[in-house]
């Protein structure tokens, strides 16, 4: 078997370990890589505007296909916020933790049928000199009041999935989740994109 690479378009290392576990269990013959090349300015104002701007970067700069994962946690009573700001929330610093406890402050007077919220993944693909592809995938659950859950990362401490018995994201071994997140679901719809590949 031929093993072909594919460039995940982050510096994040906990998003390629995650993507790389959920190709692998659908696409053994390919590698995701992690992308070393520049950050771009994601200033798109839709996942799927982001996820084009790093995929676009990734395979310009590699010359390989090149996914990218532009997600974040998207609350209902807040009309879809944190959504595209996820990363940023509690300010430019890509603190987890500060983004989540604002996000529980912000919440702290909404009562439990109210704390309905999804994980949102839209993936692109790019692959040099083809076509481009957008996908996406919703993990529907609600936002707990406390954190809880030492695994994942971002907010999966205070996300209850609907399909997760009342565990937190966090408290979900990586196969779990990787079962049935959000990404999961969004490389779901693009397994047959990548039949090309």
């Amino acid at each position: 078997m031929t093993t072909r690479r594919i460039v995940l378009a982050t510096h994040n290392a906990h998003k390629v370990e995650e993507f790389g576990a959920i190709v692998a269990a659908t696409r053994p013959d390919l590698e995701v890589v992690g992308y070393d090349g520049p950050e771009p300015v994601e200033d798109g104002v839709t996942f799927a505007q982001n996820a084009l701007i790093k995929a676009r970067a990734a395979a310009a700069h590699t010359g390989l296909p090149a996914m990218a994962d532009d997600s974040g946690i998207a609350v209902d009573v807040l009309g879809g916020s944190p959504g595209v700001f996820s990363a940023y929330w509690a300010g430019h610093k890509k603190d987890s933790g500060a983004n989540y406890e604002l996000l529980l402050d912000q919440l702290a007077d909404i009562a439990d049928p109210h704390r309905t919220a999804q994980f949102v993944s839209t993936i692109a693909l790019v692959v040099p000199g083809d076509e481009e592809h957008v996908v996406t995938g919703v993990w529907p659950g609600r936002l707990a009041t406390a954190p809880t859950g030492e695994n994942g990362f971002g907010y999966d401490p205070v996300f209850l999935p609907d399909d997760a018995e009342g565990s937190s994201a966090a408290e979900l071994t990586p196969a779990q989740k990787n079962a049935s997140s959000h990404r999961a679901r969004a490389f779901e719809a693009l397994v047959p994109l990548l039949a090309s590949l």
